[in-house]
């Protein structure tokens, strides 16, 4: 588990945005390489869109920031409801 924190830890954002994530989950979770095809990607995008404004302006946070904790309250929704 501290080979993951460090690997975190030191990891910047020019390193992440060379990375392909989709490609590299979907190695572990195929559904990560084929949703695209099947899935009303754009209407859910444009829900996420309003959650992600609606974070940034009722709580000031920065893009990043609402991405987070937008991204935190799913994990939880799925941890707490699995």
């Amino acid at each position: 588990m501290r080979d993951i924190e460090n690997i975190i830890k030191d990891t910047n954002e020019d390193n992440q945005n060379k990375v392909n994530w989709t490609k590299a989950w979907s190695s572990k979770y195929p559904v990560l390489a084929t949703y695209q095809k099947e899935v009303d990607v754009e209407k859910y995008a444009k829900e996420i869109r309003k959650i992600l404004s609606d974070l940034q302006k009722t709580y000031n946070y920065s893009k990043l920031d609402a991405m987070l904790v937008l991204k935190d309250i799913l994990y939880h929704e799925w941890k707490d409801k699995s």
